[in-house]
């Protein structure tokens, strides 16, 4: 399929606010798909769907897909190129703003669902962590998961961000913020001549699988996720001094509740470890 020729015919011009790139690798879309694991009794949650062409490819391995767009420009060009498959419903909307339990419970009712998405590099972490928390706080409530994994393509620095291990100096606020969430890893890289328009990175395809259970217990998720913020806001100051400026706490205090959490008083952001945190979160919490 042309998807060149559909777009200009339907007058498409990519937007860079919206960070529009889309995969013209033909080979790509089918190893994303592959590797999502969805199956025939399964439901696959695709955000920005573009031209199709992932869509087409996930259509071919799972039962149902669901694909979520936001541009509007775009949903005469993906009637045109998804109008031969039976098992793609496409919905006009923010997947930042809709109601995910709800269109979970409409579109796939007790299917497994799966989420494989090729992510505008600037919106990336809003959301991850718009469907990662939705899956932690619905399982507390639910038999299962709402989603089996999260499989999508990210910016290649961003994907070892994501991925990297805790306590090491690649790891980042958001880094913990997934490892709290879900197991993550990468699953290949893929040049940047893989798209058009051709962004100016390279990158890679990860996936997160939800936890059931965080791995930590916190008495206050907002304020556990206050302290790792503050201790990665400055990470070229101690986590003490960090933590200090971005809580407005005396150093004092941050420096015996770290004693108690048995943390170094030099250590830095990227040398505390997930338990690490939540036991100075617990150390300091009002």
């Amino acid at each position: 399929m042309n998807y060149s020729e559909i777009l200009t015919r339907h007058g498409f011009t990519f937007s860079k606010a919206k960070g529009q790139n889309f995969i013209v690798n033909p080979g790509v879309c089918p190893r994303m798909a592959a590797l999502s694991g969805a199956g025939k009794s399964d439901g696959v949650l695709e955000i920005g769907p573009g031209a199709g062409a992932l869509t087409r490819a996930l259509s071919a391995v799972a039962g149902k897909v669901v694909a979520v767009e936001l541009d509007a420009r775009l949903l005469p060009v993906l009637e045109e190129t998804l109008s031969d498959l039976g098992n793609v419903t496409v919905i006009h909307g923010d997947i930042l703003d809709i109601d995910l339990p709800a269109l979970l419970r409409e579109q796939f009712e007790d299917q497994p669902v799966h989420v494989c998405a090729n992510l505008p590099y600037y919106i990336t972490s809003p959301i991850l962590m718009r469907l990662l928390d939705a899956s932690l706080r619905s399982c507390r409530h639910m038999a299962r998961l709402p989603f089996v994994n999260i499989t999508v393509m990210a910016q290649k620095e961003a994907a070892e961000r994501l991925c990297a291990p805790m306590g090491t100096r690649a790891c980042g606020a958001v880094t913990a913020t997934v490892a709290y969430y879900a197991e993550a890893r990468q699953l290949f890289q893929v040049s940047r001549g893989s798209f058009f328009p051709a962004p100016q990175v390279d990158s890679a395809v990860l996936q997160l699988t939800p936890r059931p259970a965080p791995p930590v217990a916190v008495c206050d998720e907002d304020f556990f996720f206050r302290v790792i913020r503050a201790a990665f806001n400055q990470r070229r100051k101690t986590a003490a001094n960090a933590i200090c400026a971005g809580l407005s706490m005396d150093k004092a205090v941050v420096l015996a509740a770290m004693e108690r959490a048995g943390i170094p008083a030099q250590a830095r952001a990227e040398n505390l470890t997930l338990e690490d945190y939540a036991g100075l979160a617990g150390a300091l919490a009002p």
